[in-house]
């Protein structure tokens, strides 16, 4: 059994029917602690955890008590430390829209793009063109919208989790307490010489007004015109 370490995080939260997310945390290095979040959808008894975190044992019975862990959705490649954990806990399966180089086992066993069938209804997959590695992002189309993301789009309404350290550079480094366009994951995913800004301007044809992204926390309104002031930002040049 993969032994991935279970880091601190929050309980189990109902965000909207049959949608959930845990907020968490991971180390990075010897110094930096950050936040790093899960959502979960479930439809007809199964769940699909989007970029899981390993939970704690208690935490981990209430999820099986939502329903069958049936699979992993990896929306970024710089994600997947805790695949193989649920892979060989619950016989997940994972989806992914391409390979990854800082997980490359697991592999997924069912590769989607945007025109791939998901496992639960009034969804779809946006996929961000250009990028090194393959990047998407989730779009709940219920209610008001919910814009799940990964690394691309983040939002930080607060620091909680992030150590002291973390909280001290954060804003020094592109992670200010707003929604951004993840500066780190441009900086490693533009080809040379291209620009990922068309990709970013497609993602606002589609409808969300709220934000659940692997990093920071919810944003429960506005979400669509916040993303447009960041992408304004990132490629203001």
């Amino acid at each position: 059994m993969s032994d991935s370490p279970i880091y601190p995080h929050d309980p189990i939260e109902e965000i909207q029917p049959d949608v959930f997310m845990v907020r968490g945390s991971i180390k990075l290095n010897a110094l930096m602690m950050i936040t790093r979040n899960m959502a979960i959808v479930r439809h007809e008894g199964e769940l699909t955890l989007v970029d899981p975190i390993r939970l704690s044992a208690e935490e981990e019975k209430r999820l099986e008590a939502l329903g069958e862990v049936k699979r992993i959705l990896r929306l970024g490649p710089l994600h997947g430390l805790d695949d193989a954990y649920y892979i060989e806990r619950f016989g997940a399966e994972l989806w992914a829209p391409g390979l990854s180089e800082a997980y490359p086992e697991p592999k997924p066993s069912v590769l989607v793009d945007e025109t791939s069938p998901l496992p639960f209804p009034d969804a779809r997959l946006f996929c961000f063109e250009g990028s090194k590695q393959a990047e998407a992002a989730l779009v709940l189309e219920r209610g008001r919208g919910l814009l799940i993301t990964c690394d691309a789009i983040q939002h930080y309404g607060d620091y909680r989790f992030n150590n002291l350290p973390a909280r001290l550079v954060m804003p020094f480094i592109g992670f200010p307490k707003t929604t951004i366009v993840g500066p780190i994951w441009v900086k490693m995913m533009t080809p040379e010489g291209g620009s990922l800004e068309g990709g970013f301007r497609r993602l606002l044809d589609l409808e969300f007004d709220q934000l659940l992204s692997a990093h920071g926390s919810l944003l429960t309104t506005g979400a669509h015109a916040a993303c447009v002031r960041a992408i304004d930002k990132m490629f203001a040049s």
